[in-house]
C-alpha cells in the first residue's frame, strides 16, 4: 500500500490542526502557534518557529506538508504586477482525493498553474487559479488550451495567495483582496473554492473580508445560487463576453448548456440572497463583440439586475485568432453604455509584458519548451 501523503498545512483549520496535536500528545494550543506562524508572520519552514520546542519543529517537518509547489517562473512588470508560475509537486499532499489534482502521465507536461499579484496605492490582489488547465474552452483565452488537468485542492488554492503575500509581508504589505479569475473555472471546484474562501476570510487564517474577495464564473446558474445561499458576501463577477446567445456560444463553448437570460435569473437571485451587487465581465475583442451594436443589446441585458459592468480589453494570445480592440472602440463602447444608464468602468490593462492575462505564461512556456 503507497504511503498516504502528509496532510497540508493549508488545508487544515484550527479545529483539525488542533485534533492532529492531541493525537500526538502535543497540548492544543501548539496548533494556534503555528497557524500563527503561517498566516501572521507568513512563515511556512517549522525550523524558523522559535517558540516551538525543537522536537516539535522537528516533528511537524516530518508529518506536516507546508509548501506543495514550487515557484517555476517569478517575473514582475514594469508596472509591477507579479505573476508566479507554480509547479505543483504530485507526491506532496493535495488534499481530499476528490478534490486534488490528476497526477501527470509518464512524459505529460507538468501540474502548473498560475497566479498574480497586481499592486496599487491602496490594495494589492492577488489573481488565482482554481484549476488547472479549463474545462470551459473560451476560444479566445490560453487557460482552456490543451483543456482540463483536474482541480486544486482548497489548500492549493490558498497557498498560491500565501506566496504572493509572503514577499508583500517582507516589504510590511498584504494581499488586500483576491479574485478567482486565474486558470479554471471557479464554479466547477466548488467545495475546494468555498473550503478556500473561508480560510482566506477566517481570522485566523489571512483575514480578508468577504467583500475583498472576487469568484469569477463563466456562468453555472445552479452553482450561483448555491454560492448565494452559503451567505457569504463575496463578490460575484459574471464573464458574460457576449450580449446574446448567438455570439457567446460561438466564444464560450459552455454557453451551449444556458443561456443570458437563465445567467441574468442567478444574478437577481444572488443579489436577493446576499445585497451584494453583480458584476459583468466583458473581454473586448478587436472586431468580433466591441460594435456600438454589442454595447446597446449590453445595456439592455445588464439593466435587468443591480450590476456593473467591467470593460476588460484583450491581452492577445500567440497561436489565437482575436486582437486587440483599438482604444476608440473601448471609449465608444463606453461611451453607449453610460448614455443608457449602465455603470460601466474600462479595466486598466496591467502585466502586459509579462503575459500576465489567464493562462498566457503558462501556454507562452510550453510553447518555448517545444521548439
Amino acid at each position: 500500500m503507497p504511503e498516504s501523503p502528509r496532510p497540508h498545512i493549508f488545508d487544515l483549520d484550527p479545529e483539525s490542526l488542533r485534533a492532529l496535536a492531541a493525537q500526538w500528545g502535543w497540548p492544543k494550543f501548539r496548533a494556534d502557534q503555528v497557524l500563527e506562524w503561517v498566516y501572521r508572520h507568513a512563515v511556512a519552514d517549522p525550523a524558523a518557529m522559535t517558540n516551538l520546542p525543537a522536537r516539535d519543529r522537528q516533528a511537524l517537518a516530518e508529518r506536516l506538508t507546508f509548501l506543495s509547489g514550487e515557484v517555476a517562473v517569478d517575473v514582475t512588470g514594469s508596472d509591477g504586477t507579479r505573476k508566479l508560475l507554480v509547479r505543483w509537486n504530485p507526491s506532496a499532499a493535495a488534499g481530499r482525493s476528490d478534490a486534488s489534482i490528476a497526477l501527470p502521465l509518464s512524459g505529460a507536461a507538468p501540474q502548473e498553474t498560475e497566479c498574480v499579484m497586481i499592486p496599487t496605492d491602496d490594495r494589492c490582489t492577488a489573481c488565482i487559479s482554481s484549476q488547472v488547465g479549463c474545462p470551459v474552452g473560451c476560444t479566445f483565452c490560453a487557460s482552456g488550451i490543451g483543456g482540463l488537468d483536474g482541480n486544486l485542492s482548497a489548500g492549493r488554492i490558498v497557498e498560491q495567495v500565501w506566496l504572493l503575500d509572503r514577499d508583500l509581508h517582507r516589504q510590511g504589505r498584504r494581499i488586500s483582496n483576491v479574485v478567482f479569475m486565474g486558470m479554471g473555472e471557479p464554479l466547477a471546484n466548488y467545495q475546494s473554492v468555498m473550503h478556500a474562501v473561508r480560510t482566506l476570510m477566517a481570522p485566523w487564517g489571512l483575514n480578508i473580508g468577504a467583500r475583498r474577495i472576487t469568484i469569477s464564473t463563466v456562468g453555472l446558474p445552479r452553482a450561483i445560487e448555491r454560492l448565494a445561499n452559503e451567505q457569504v458576501p463575496v463578490t460575484l463577477a459574471i464573464s458574460l463576453h457576449a450580449p446574446n446567445d448567438e455570439l457567446r456560444r460561438r466564444l464560450i463553448p459552455w454557453a451551449e448548456y444556458t443561456t443570458v437570460a437563465d445567467l441574468m435569473d442567478a444574478g437577481r437571485y444572488y443579489f436577493k440572497q446576499t445585497g451584494r451587487e453583480v458584476t459583468l465581465e466583458y473581454i473586448l475583442l478587436g472586431g468580433v463583440n466591441d460594435r456600438p451594436e454589442h454595447a446597446e443589446q449590453l445595456a439592455g441585458v445588464a439593466k435587468t439586475l443591480r450590476a456593473n459592468v467591467n470593460l476588460i480589453r484583450y491581452n492577445e494570445v500567440a497561436g489565437l485568432p482575436y486582437a486587440r480592440p483599438s482604444d476608440a472602440a473601448v471609449r465608444k463602447f463606453q461611451e453607449v453604455l453610460r448614455q443608457r444608464g449602465i455603470n460601466a468602468h474600462i479595466r486598466a490593462s496591467r502585466g502586459r509584458d509579462i503575459a500576465a492575462a489567464c493562462g498566457q505564461l503558462r501556454h507562452e512556456q510550453r510553447a518555448a519548451s517545444t521548439t
